[in-house]
Parts: structure tokens; sequence; C-alpha cells
């Protein structure tokens, strides 16, 4: 597996490549956080959309089924279901890797009544869980790890890490 570094340029290029792809227009966008809430952003910004809603999700890896369907998705926050119901939603995340996050928003928004369409910066095919599913837009299919230029400021494993600094009493 080959690391792809993006720069903010190759970011542009993805999202405005997807954003041409869009069945537009939307009632609201979901960004899952973390890794949609910067392509989610750009694209709402592009799209002059107001309604901007957020989505995190969490699933339990202690369960020995981490390659699974089989762990629960705990929603960390989500919007409530009046601002879904009766609406077309872009749900917007960086990647879709084994597909089990944006899965999970689509199943709950479709729960709540809501119409959504899953949007990716990139695909990995061939991990996805969900073999008869794919995103309705994507910019690029890819095996590789993707470096997001966000992702280098952040403070955990491998990247820069930021410890605070602390003023002095």
């Amino acid at each position: 597996m080959r690391h792809i570094y993006l720069t903010w340029h190759d970011t542009e290029e993805l999202i405005a490549n997807l954003i041409f792809k869009l069945n537009t227009p939307y009632d609201a966008i979901i960004v899952i956080t973390r890794g949609g809430i910067i392509p989610g952003g750009m694209i709402a910004e592009a799209l002059k959309m107001k309604d901007v809603l957020t989505a995190a999700v969490l699933f339990s890896e202690d369960t020995g089924l981490q390659n699974s369907r089989v762990s629960w998705p705990r929603f960390l926050q989500f919007p409530s279901d009046p601002l879904l119901n009766g609406r077309k939603i872009l749900v917007v995340d960086n990647l879709w890797n084994r597909g089990r996050t944006i899965m999970a928003v689509k199943g709950r928004i479709e729960t709540a009544g809501g119409f959504p369409e899953l949007a990716v910066l990139h695909w990995k095919q061939d991990s996805s869980l969900f073999p008869d599913q794919e995103p309705d837009f994507y910019a690029a299919v890819t095996d590789d790890f993707i470096h997001y230029p966000w992702q280098r400021i952040d403070d955990s494993d491998y990247r820069i890490p930021a410890t605070p600094v602390m003023p002095l009493s």
C-alpha cells in the first residue's frame, strides 16, 4: 500500500471534481466528523448551503470483530429527526474505507424519513464491508493510504505531536 500525501491544491481539485457530479440542490448537508468536516464545509461553501449539520459516530472496537459489520454504532452527535424528515440530504465524508460509518449515517437518515445521498473524496472499494453498496458520488477510487492536508496538524499517532502550552501562574 502506498502512502499518498495530498496538498491543499490536490484536495481542492478532488472537491471540484466531486461538486460537478452532485445531484443538486440539497435541503441540507451532513458532514461526518472528523474527516468530512473540511470537505463538507468546502462543498457547502461552493453550493452556498446554509443548513450544515454534523454526525459523530463511534464503533466499539473491543468486540474482536473489527472486520465485521456486527459492531453497533453509537451516535455521539446527530441531527434530530425533524431536521431530516422529507428532506434531501447530502452526506459528506473524506473516505469510504470499510463503509460502516457512512452507512450507519445513511440508515439513520432513512429511518428519520430523509433521503440521503452519499459523497466521499476517496472510495476504497476493495476494503468495503458493503460490496453491494457504494457512494452515490466519489472523486477517486483508491487502495492507497491517503493523508489529507488537515491531518498533518492533529495531535494523534505518527503525525506532528501537539502539546498544549499552559501559561505560568
